[in-house]
Order: C-alpha cells, then sequence, then structure tokens
C-alpha cells in the first residue's frame, strides 16, 4: 500500500476546496488546511486518488491569483508516495514516476522528480533554472506552475507556535535548528509567527524532541501537528505530554486506515 500526501495551494474553507477533495472519494484519510499558508495537505492511499485531486486543482485553481506565506511552485505543489506496510520504497518510486508520466501527458503538468536522486528543497531552489522538468513543458503551466512528485519515507508535518510575533527571531530559530533529520522555516502566520517543520526521520528525531529544540532559541506557545503521524512514532513518546503536543491517536495512519476499511466494508 502506498500514502500519498499532497499539498495544494488553497487553504480556505469552502466549496472549492471541497470539490477537491471530494474528488478523493475513500481513499481521503485526512485534510490539514491552513488559510494564512493558503494550504491543504490531503493525506490519501493509492494512486488513483491523487491523479483525482490534481486533476480538479488544476482545473479550479489558478497559480497567479494565489497569496500564502508557505513556499510553493504549482497549484499541486508538492506530490510525495510513501511506501506503507510491505510496499518498497523502490514501489514508490515507480509510483512517482508513472504520476510524473500521468501528469505530463493528460495535464500538460511540468513534473520534477525527488526522493534518491535529489530532496526537495533542491526544486524549490534550482527549478526552472539550473534544473529543467523531469517530465512535461520545459516552462511553467500558465494557471498551475509545476508540480514535485517525491518518493520518500513517512515523515511528521509539525508546527511550533512562538510567544513573540517577531518573525526574523522564528527565522533565526528555524536556522539554528536546521538540519539532515528536520527541515525548518520561520514563517508570518496571521499575527502570530510559527517554526514549520518537516520531522523527516521521525523516528529518531520526532514530536517530542523538535519543541524543546525550539524552546531552547525562544518562547514557545503551542504545537501543532500538520496532518497524520505514524503510530510507531506516536507510540514513542510519553501519553501524558500527547495533549500539549497536539498527538492523538485517531491522528495517526493507522487509525485512519482502519477508519477506511470499516467504511469499504460496510
Amino acid at each position: 500500500m502506498l500514502e500519498c500526501v499532497v499539498n495544494i495551494s488553497e487553504g480556505a474553507e469552502g466549496p472549492v476546496l471541497a470539490a477537491i477533495c471530494k474528488a478523493a472519494g475513500a481513499d481521503l484519510l485526512d485534510v490539514h488546511r491552513d488559510v494564512h499558508h493558503n494550504r491543504a495537505v490531503l493525506t490519501m492511499v493509492g494512486e488513483e486518488a491523487p491523479r483525482a485531486v490534481t486533476s480538479a486543482a488544476v482545473r479550479t485553481l489558478d497559480l497567479r491569483t494565489h497569496q500564502g506565506v508557505h513556499p510553493r511552485i504549482g497549484v499541486v505543489d508538492v506530490v510525495p508516495f510513501v511506501p506503507l506496510g510491505t510496499s518498497t520504497m523502490a514501489d514508490a518510486v515507480e509510483a512517482r514516476d508513472r504520476f510524473c508520466r500521468w501528469a505530463a501527458d493528460t495535464l500538460d503538468l511540468p513534473c520534477f522528480a525527488y526522493g534518491p536522486e535529489r530532496p526537495l528543497p533542491e526544486i524549490r531552489q534550482r527549478a526552472f533554472n539550473e534544473l529543467a522538468p523531469t517530465t512535461g513543458p520545459t516552462g511553467p503551466h500558465p494557471t498551475a506552475g509545476a508540480v514535485a512528485v517525491g518518493a520518500r519515507p513517512p515523515l511528521v508535518a509539525y508546527n511550533v507556535w512562538l510567544d513573540d510575533d517577531d518573525l526574523d527571531l522564528a527565522r533565526r530559530v528555524a536556522r539554528q535548528i536546521r538540519g539532515p533529520q528536520l527541515r525548518a522555516l520561520g514563517l508570518q502566520v496571521g499575527d502570530r509567527v510559527q517554526v514549520s517543520m518537516n520531522l523527516v526521520a521521525p523516528e529518531s528525531l520526532g514530536a517530542a524532541r523538535a519543541p524543546p529544540m525550539v524552546a531552547a532559541l525562544a518562547p514557545v506557545a503551542g504545537c501543532a501537528l500538520a496532518g497524520l503521524i505514524p503510530k510507531s512514532v506516536l507510540h514513542a513518546i510519553d501519553p501524558s505530554r500527547w495533549k500539549d503536543l497536539d498527538l492523538d491517536e485517531d491522528r495517526t495512519i493507522e487509525a485512519r486506515l482502519d477508519r477506511r476499511s470499516k467504511v469499504l466494508e460496510s
């Protein structure tokens, strides 16, 4: 089984986002949205739902009118395939490559592949400059931009709010904690600031370790999980800390897969 965590450049609750989410059908496990990021993270399983969501987003969204604090290269910004259960990274790479060919052929959408070859930050830095698309046109789609399509292990998207509205401080903290196992950005989110993180090796540097790293450099006001977390990562954390860390058993990938199975069986 493959998980796919599609990030789209639309974070407002309303009929547009609802229609895009509906395209995923029963394969949609979770939706996390943020109006200030102007971004929604749709966690799905399989390969068909990500294609349906991508088609709906390209059809209805326009990057030229997009405003949001999160970096993006397209209305469908990131499409990572993640192996679950007995699936392997090779399976995820094959799904990634199939998606790249499909998006180029069907939607005329430039796709940049990441994973074993290169990390996602390299695409954000080099796309359409030193780095040509893996598939599709050599320039951005006029309304949809481009998409970064990946194959990666599970990660945890996690945000820490600062008890201070100093954006420069948030950016300094992000630079200081950033490393091979942790990607971080300091962002202005409404009238607050946050350190927005991807915990790319959550089994060794997870949601219990990241907030203290931030707190050592700046006062912290709270934490927020974005999307889902692997059950093994959650259970490595003392349950007495779950509430403060914005964690819960229901927000594990496994819990949502169980829920999906019951829906499909009913």
